[in-house]
Formats: C-alpha cells, sequence, structure tokens
C-alpha cells in the first residue's frame, strides 16, 4: 500500500508537479490476538472476505478505528470486533428501535414539529448539551487525525442517550395523548439519533444510512437520497449548557459509586434503601438528588462535607512519583502517613490540594497523585468514591423497606414475563399467584401498586391459566402466571 503511494506521488509530481493528495493516513500491519504477523504458514491469516461476511463491515472498521491509532500495529480477534459491536453499534441500534416502536405506537411524525427550547425539560437540554459538544469534538478531532478519540466521542454520546436520557424518560414516551412534554421527547430523541447518525456516517457507513432511510427519507420526500450526502451538522453554540453537563455528570459520577456501593452490599438495584451520604465538590439542587434518589432507589439523600463518623482514610506514598523527589526521605514519609489523622488530612488535601509535613527537616508537599488513598469502612455502611466524590450507603433495612423490596421484584418478574408471552405494551393481563404464602400476602398488601404497574385488571391465588413460569424471589419459590384480558 505504501508502494502505491510513493508511485502516485512520483507520477503526480512528474505529470503535475503537484502532491496528488493533501494528507494520507495508511493503516498499519494487521497482526492476530497475540500481536504475530498473520500468515498461512501460521495458520493465523484471516480472509478479509469471510470476516466482513461474518461481522458486517461496519463492526470492522469501528474496530479499526477504536482499537489504536491508524497507522500502528493492529491486533485483530473475533472478541475484540463483537465487543465494539455490541457495546457501540448495538446500543445505538437498539435506541434507534425505541423510537420506532413508540413512534408506531403514536404514529408519531417528526416533520409536524420542532423543538421549542423554551419549553424543554432539563434532560432535553442536557442531551441536546451532549449533541453539540459531541457535534464539536467529533470534528475537532477527526481535523486533528485523532481517530480513536473521535469514535470515543460518539461511543459516550451513543452511551449517554442509551443508557441515561432514555432510561431516564421512559414513562415521557408512556403517557397517553399527544401533551407538549411527549412531543419534546419524541423530538429530543429525534434529533438526536438522526445528528449523531450525521456525524458517525463515515465511520459505520451501512448501519447509518438504514437509520437515515427509516427516520429521514421515509418521512420527508425532500430530504437528500442519502445520509452520506448531508452537509456535516451544525454546531448550535445556543443548546451547549456547560454548567449543566456538569452537573449531570456529577449525578452520573455519584450514580455509578452509589451501584458500587450497592453490589458491595450485595443488595438489589430493586431492594429499596433508607439513606445515602454525598460528599462533593460540587453544590446539587433538589432536581438533582431527586435523580439519584431515583436511581439509586434510596429515600434520603444527604450532602455533607463531614463523613468522618461513616469512614476513616489511610495514606501510602505512591510510589512511582515520590521516589523521584523525595526519595531519602521516604521512610519518614511513610512513617508520618502511617500515624497521621485520615480525615483530618483528608480534609486538608480537598481544601488545599496539597499535604504539606517536614520529615528530618526537609518541607515534603505530596498533591493526590502522589498518594494512595485507602477508604475504611464502617459496621451498617459501604463506602465508594474516589479523590473528588465520596458516597456512604446506609445497608441498614427495616421490614418496611425489604416488603417494598419485594413488591418491586414482583413487578420486575411480571413485566419479564409479558414480555416472554409477547404481550404488547399497552394489553391488559390478568396476573395468576400460587405455592407461596408470603408472597400472596405481599401482593394483597400491595396489590393497587402492582396492577397499575403491569397494567393487570385481576390478580387470582386461587386459579393458575395462562403463560406460567416458576420464579424465586428473594429466597422465595413462588409460580405465577399472565393472561391477555
Amino acid at each position: 500500500t505504501r508502494g502505491w503511494f510513493y508511485s502516485l506521488m512520483a507520477i503526480s509530481t512528474l505529470l503535475f508537479d503537484k502532491a496528488p493528495y493533501k494528507n494520507v493516513i495508511v493503516l498499519g500491519h494487521v497482526q492476530d490476538k497475540d500481536g504475530q504477523k498473520m500468515s498461512k504458514s501460521k495458520g493465523n491469516a484471516v480472509d478479509p472476505m469471510e470476516a466482513l461476511n461474518k461481522y458486517g463491515a461496519d463492526a470492522i472498521r469501528w474496530y479499526f478505528y477504536t482499537n489504536s491509532q491508524p497507522w500502528l500495529p493492529n491486533r485483530f480477534h473475533e472478541d475484540a470486533v463483537l465487543e465494539g459491536q455490541r457495546k457501540f453499534m448495538g446500543t445505538l441500534w437498539n435506541t434507534y428501535a425505541f423510537y420506532i416502536l413508540y413512534a408506531e405506537i403514536d404514529q408519531f411524525d417528526p416533520t409536524k414539529y420542532s423543538l421549542d427550547k423554551s419549553t424543554l425539560s432539563v434532560m432535553d437540554k442536557w442531551l441536546l448539551s451532549k449533541l453539540n459538544t459531541a457535534i464539536k469534538e467529533f470534528d475537532e478531532n477527526l481535523s486533528a487525525y485523532k481517530i480513536p478519540e473521535s469514535a470515543a466521542v460518539l461511543s459516550e454520546f451513543v452511551d449517554d442517550l442509551s443508557n441515561w436520557y432514555v432510561r431516564r424518560c421512559r414513562e415521557r414516551f408512556w403517557a397517553k395523548g399527544m401533551e407538549q412534554d411527549k412531543i419534546n421527547a419524541y423530538m429530543t430523541l429525534y434529533n438526536a439519533i438522526v445528528t449523531i447518525c450525521k456525524v458517525a456516517a463515515p465511520m459505520i457507513p451501512f448501519m447509518t444510512e438504514s437509520i437515515y432511510q427509516n427516520l429521514v427519507k421515509n418521512v420527508d420526500a425532500d430530504a437528500p437520497e442519502s445520509i452520506h450526502l448531508c452537509e456535516y451538522p451544525e454546531v448550535h453554540e445556543e443548546f451547549i449548557d456547560t454548567e449543566l453537563e456538569k452537573y449531570m455528570g456529577e449525578v452520573l459520577a455519584i450514580k455509578t459509586f452509589g451501584s458500587a456501593a450497592r453490589n458491595a452490599a450485595n443488595i438489589k438495584n430493586r431492594q429499596p434503601i433508607a439513606n445515602m451520604y454525598v460528599k462533593s465538590d460540587t453544590e446539587l439542587n433538589q432536581f438533582y438528588i431527586d435523580i439519584i434518589k431515583d436511581e439509586l432507589n434510596i429515600k434520603n439523600v444527604e450532602l455533607t462535607d463531614d463523613l468522618s463518623s461513616f469512614s476513616s482514610y489511610t495514606f501510602k506514598p505512591q510510589l512511582r512519583t515520590v521516589g523521584p523527589k523525595y526519595g531519602k526521605f521516604l521512610g519518614g514519609i511513610k512513617e508520618y502517613l502511617a500515624n497521621v489523622n485520615g480525615s483530618e488530612a483528608m480534609n486538608t488535601l480537598k481544601s488545599e490540594g496539597v499535604l504539606k509535613f517536614t520529615v528530618n527537616g526537609e518541607e515534603i508537599a505530596l498533591a493526590e497523585e502522589d498518594l494512595l488513598i485507602d477508604v475504611a469502612k464502617s459496621d451498617d455502611y459501604v463506602t465508594e468514591g474516589d479523590n473528588y466524590v465520596t458516597v456512604v450507603l446506609d445497608t441498614k433495612l427495616t421490614p418496611e423497606l425489604i416488603e417494598e423490596g419485594y413488591v418491586r421484584e414482583i413487578i420486575s418478574k411480571i413485566q419479564s414475563m409479558r414480555k416472554e408471552a409477547d404481550f404488547d405494551v399497552t394489553d391488559r393481563i390478568k396476573v395468576f399467584v400460587a405455592d407461596n404464602d408470603k408472597i400472596k400476602e405481599v401482593i394483597s398488601s400491595n396489590a393497587d401498586v402492582i396492577k397499575t404497574a403491569v397494567l393487570a385488571d385481576d390478580i387470582s391465588d386461587t386459579d393458575m391459566q395462562g403463560f406460567i413460569k416458576d420464579w424465586n424471589i428473594n429466597g422465595e419459590d413462588v409460580k405465577m402466571g399472565v393472561e391477555r384480558v
């Protein structure tokens, strides 16, 4: 390939006295998964056409964009291609499928509406801000030949689109009628999908073309024939709100650490928890607190500057950075850090950005990157975090919380059965339950909540019909059935 480019350069210079191209990126060698050169004699060669037929051109293109800078050697193997296909392309396609599902139910036509910024919700404004930031960052990265960085912008946005915006806004698409908030949700999601597909079109040309033809060309005969004939999306600066992105980013960080704390405590997400305490440099208002409560299924979230009653900190030097700077004082540094008051030291580190002390007459200054910080956990509480955000989860469960956890699990199992039975999302059903008195009692005490959540007209514990399945709900074996009314 390089020889071909050199020949082209020589011919163009000889004939026209100028280069045939301004810039060229040449793909590096493609190796096997162990970094060995592909060879038929070694049996590790991959036939390009077989790979294209097996994985698809878009998946292979995406792999090369994300694996490393294209001019470096690439280790090609199936797992890596499938991972990219699942995480990015699969997520984008599932988000598109979500829109199509509900748009068809409501017969929603995006050409009949427009985005009215004055009526948008905070979630809509956040997504459109992230979208326009992504358009700008992708263009800047690609202009600088930062290929993996460009792909990372797309991947991050699609993850936010699916796993945050759509998940947070699902109920807006379930609302009856076509009120303004539902229109805003549809138009925000539609514009986000179409626009990010236009941005991603050079990297995954076939999937984006398929989505474009159905979402755009199918409803607008005057639209360009192909996504590849569209202009690159314009950045609308008026939609970019860096402060909103900052606050929502903090919410996502708290959510991540809260989920990690749940996992550490082995408490399922559907089990409500009474309290969580958060220490953060960002002051969040009640809107963001409510999102955290809803996401983590927590009754009360309290922001605090002092978590010393829940946990303590221990410090060790980061030898990689401390060694070159203070090598001969390393013993004294270790001794000081081993005896320092952890909570006070952490507060100093947060407020001043550096921990200062003296060893053998030498002033030592250690920043956060110079320290290995460990958070000790207290009984009945689980602590997770980093040097910027810390959450403390109250793991004590009351009987009322435990019962609510059963209700959420029961609802989840019934919803799963609805899907397995291939019911439509709008179908009314009847629920049957048998073989467990405890589950029956929980259902009886919370019948209205359960029926509303699963669109059930009746719950019966006297017979068993319809689609039937055995479940284990928090250690309780139970048989349940669902039947379309």
